[in-house]
């Protein structure tokens, strides 16, 4: 089995452990957090290191790493932490649910979250550094690109494209042909008909922008995208 590093010690890494230990091919060996904010020194009974150390402990030569963050500052630590393993030497997995549905052309990138009971028709393609929650429809020829955070029970339909950095809401739905801007927060329930505009936070059926953005929703600090 190959051995992961679980990057995080939250409830994303805790489903991560879960999920991989019990549903892929990877032993999940140790988790890894920025020393700044390491609380404690194991999980699950296996060791947490200080991510600026990690590659001193576990060699990028062989051992392979995943970024088990949710979509802090609208996905932006979940990438930081990504690019900044992979500049140490880092391979990333992707975990996909044994009771997903992806058809035989979809393409899925690295470090990529996929839960149970999600739908990929033909010809999907989904980036890097993309969570798709449990219960998510994923229409054919639709592109996710990197960075993105799909939660439960979203219907994205055919042909469409979400940009970078999104946040799309529980129940949410974006019509056929629609494209959304990268650093978009679409909300819990809303349809999306028409294309959006970057960095807008849409709500309601039809869904509408708010005054405020996105990067002041999610407390973005970095200004440029991820």
């Amino acid at each position: 089995m190959a051995k992961i590093i679980i990057i995080g010690d939250g409830e994303t890494a805790e489903l991560a452990y879960e999920y991989f230990t019990h549903d892929s091919p990877f032993e999940v060996v140790a988790f890894s957090v920025e020393r700044a904010y390491r609380k404690k020194s194991e999980m699950f009974g296996l060791p947490v290191t200080d991510f600026e150390d990690i590659e001193r402990r576990y060699s990028p030569a062989d051992y392979q790493a995943f970024a088990a963050v949710s979509y802090t500052q609208l996905n932006r630590v979940r990438a930081k932490l990504y690019q900044e393993a992979k500049r140490k030497g880092y391979q990333f997995v992707s975990y996909v649910s044994s009771r997903a549905f992806v058809w035989r052309n979809v393409e899925i990138g690295e470090n990529c979250f996929i839960m149970e009971n999600n739908v990929l028709q033909y010809a999907v393609r989904v980036g890097n550094n993309v969570v798709l929650w449990s219960g998510n429809h994923v229409g054919h020829q639709s592109v996710i690109r990197d960075n993105v955070f799909v939660s439960s029970h979203v219907v994205i339909s055919g042909y469409c494209e979400i940009g970078e950095n999104c946040f799309l809401g529980v129940n949410s739905c974006i019509a056929n042909n629609v494209t959304i801007a990268k650093d978009c927060l679409i909300g819990m329930g809303a349809v999306v008909h028409k294309n959006t505009q970057e960095r807008k936070v849409y709500v309601g059926n039809p869904a509408k922008a708010l005054p405020r953005d996105s990067h002041a929703t999610f407390g973005v600090r970095n200004q440029e995208s991820a």
